[in-house]
């Protein structure tokens, strides 16, 4: 059984008795069995696959920190929602990056049966098949993967931040959407595998169109799958607003375009897990990577807990 390294304490940043914020609500669990929380917060500090430049270990803290002070009230949603936190995957980094993806599959598989929402903090894009697989494997599947690049390459000397959805279709992935690719950020031949397995693009410079319409095409695609599965690589985010991750461009969305894609895509009650992955604090500015991370964490609580009600 993979081993959890106990969450941190989680402290809330306002002295005002009003002010409640996700420090007051996120409390430690177990994932052992079932949680009685709307969602669940697994931390993966591990950069051991990243292509680009590292230091998205040091992510899922930096997160948690953050998001202890943000506020829980959003306009026009319920009450805020209930939070566990069962801590992190305990990794060295230096294990084979496929046996880091067994390691955190095993846990991944935990929470999903447990019946709250796991949301994953990241840690690089690799563990975007750890996360999703155990899913597939109860059903048919589609992703939504909000994310600069397609993230499909060949695994030739084992995976890596850019194969996890290549290891997705050769598990049996049902749909595939990307939300926010780039022009001139991908492989023509990767683009040509997405197509040709009936996967669907959505650019960046497509949510000019539209961010509700973009939302709509990227769940249109998955048609009739049992699960969603979704994913932020917040290299999603135009450099400007996301310079700590692994590969920071520009022509990116804003972060607004990516709450409101979120709060879409995560109403659709097929969605059953979430991740924000390549989040690298010590490549940041001013905190703006990390604030942006967790408030689309903030963004996929609300809305998890909204579903279904009036």
């Amino acid at each position: 059984m993979s081993r959890l390294d106990p969450p941190a304490a989680w402290e809330p940043t306002s002295d005002d008795r009003n002010d409640e914020q996700f420090g007051h609500v996120v409390e430690p669990v177990s994932a052992e069995g079932a949680i009685d929380a709307d969602a669940v917060l697994l931390g993966e500090p591990y950069d051991g696959a990243v292509i680009g430049r590292p230091g998205a270990r040091e992510g899922p803290a930096a997160i948690r920190r953050e998001l202890a002070g943000v506020k829980t009230h959003r306009f026009g949603s319920g009450a805020a929602p209930l939070v566990g936190d069962c801590g992190d995957v305990s990794l060295d980094g230096r294990e084979p990056v496929a046996d880091a993806q067994e390691t955190v599959a095993a846990v991944a598989r935990r929470l999903h049966e447990s019946g709250a929402f796991p949301v994953f903090l990241g840690g690089d894009n690799s563990l975007t098949y750890a996360n999703a697989r155990p899913l597939l494997e109860r059903g048919s599947l589609g992703v939504v993967n909000l994310d600069a690049h397609l993230d499909v390459r060949e695994a030739r000397d084992g995976p890596t931040s850019g194969t996890p959805y290549r290891q997705l279709f050769e598990a049996g992935l049902d749909a595939y959407a990307c939300v926010g690719a780039r022009h001139f950020e991908t492989s023509t031949a990767y683009a040509e595998y997405v197509a040709e397995r009936g996967g669907t693009v959505v650019t960046a410079e497509a949510l000019g169109d539209g961010v509700e319409r973009a939302a709509e095409r990227a769940l249109d695609a998955l048609g009739d799958v049992e699960r969603v599965y979704v994913s932020v690589d917040l290299d999603v985010l135009d450099a400007t607003a996301a310079p700590g991750v692994s590969a920071p461009t520009p022509g990116g969305l804003t972060t607004r375009e990516l709450f409101r894609v979120l709060r879409r895509v995560v109403a659709d009650e097929r969605v059953r897990g979430f991740e924000v992955v390549e989040c690298a604090p010590p490549l940041d500015r001013d905190g703006r990577t990390v604030a942006a991370a967790a408030r689309a964490v903030a963004h996929v609580l609300s809305t998890v807990a909204s579903r279904g009600q009036p």
